[in-house]
């Protein structure tokens, strides 16, 4: 069998032990564990990178746990705007939607969007006619309600502040990149964005090249983290464009952009990335990053800084 590779992200930000219970931890884990699983089964009966990220973004989406799909925060109106990203090294193919309501699994739109229309980023009401016309059902708010969601934006409100998810400095966002057997990558972003966040706000994780990119001549990258920042350094492209150009190693690229080019900047968080070869890299420059690999050689879930293991 040739090389084959899944990685997935569920966040980073201030992620310590001493913030997590034994059970919570188990949680995370298991969120992660199922769609790291569930993408990677596809790889192995010889699917495609594209279907991979998707199904792996997918049980994310729908796990409450992540800010994603169903576990998306709350906005200043008190509703679930999110936004999502998938792209195909093969061809550069690329779909993206932001701002969308309704939709449980914004990835699947956003796919749609590339396959389906002459278009590569659909936003808002636009993005959700479009579903409409596809005939994806529009779930109503209930479906999207959580309780600790909901009293962190009561909070929030309170302070009249725009919070990154869990705590002041917790970036929620989930992603997968990946390698099929016929050699071609793919990768997937999918957000909720921050909560209370106002005027229609969006990050780098919809927008192509900045928290979303596979190329196949060099990798596929999947970020989160501060978007303002992801979005000033175009992180996912510089990460691709340091192998083209001057031809770093997955690993050399993924850490001169995320521990060097972002921390200059004030920038926090990570991503994960695969390139043409297998070669998986997850780093991060935060406390923690809910995080999850799987290729030939072996598996491993990994939330803080502290766990980290050599693949």
């Amino acid at each position: 069998m040739k090389n084959i590779g899944l990685a997935i992200h569920g966040g980073a930000g201030t992620i310590l032990r001493s913030m997590m219970t034994p059970g919570k931890q188990g949680a995370y884990e298991n969120g992660l564990q199922s769609a790291l699983d569930a993408g990677y089964k596809i790889l192995e009966s010889g699917g495609t990178s594209l279907d991979a990220v998707e199904t792996a973004v997918k049980f994310l989406e729908d796990c409450p746990l992540f800010n994603a799909g169903r576990g998306s925060v709350f906005n200043h109106e008190g509703q679930h705007e999110m936004d999502a990203a998938i792209m195909n090294g093969a061809d550069l193919a690329a779909g993206a939607v932001c701002s969308v309501k309704g939709i449980q699994n914004p990835v699947s739109l956003a796919r749609a969007v590339m396959e389906k229309s002459e278009h590569v980023f659909l936003g808002s009401t636009g993005a959700e006619a479009f579903a409409k016309h596809l005939g994806f059902e529009i779930l109503p708010d209930t479906y999207f309600h959580d309780d600790l969601r909901y009293e962190q934006w009561q909070e929030a409100l309170k302070d009249d502040t725009i919070r990154l998810d869990h705590t002041e400095r917790k970036f929620g966002t989930v992603g997968a990149v990946a390698l099929d057997r016929h050699g071609n990558l793919a990768a997937a972003t999918s957000t909720g964005g921050m909560t209370n966040k106002k005027f229609g706000r969006i990050g780098d994780s919809p927008v192509i090249g900045a928290g979303t990119y596979a190329n196949d001549a060099t990798c596929a990258v999947s970020c989160t983290g501060h978007g303002e920042l992801f979005l000033r350094a175009v992180v996912a492209y510089d990460v691709s464009s340091l192998m083209a150009y001057k031809n770093l190693s997955l690993e050399e690229a993924t850490h001169e952009v995320v521990m060097k080019k972002l921390v200059k900047i004030g920038g926090e968080g990570g991503l994960v990335a695969i390139d043409k070869a297998g070669n998986i890299a997850l780093p991060f420059n935060s406390e923690g990053m809910y995080r999850a690999w799987k290729n030939k050689s072996g598996q491993a879930v990994l939330i803080y800084k502290d766990t980290d293991t050599k693949i």
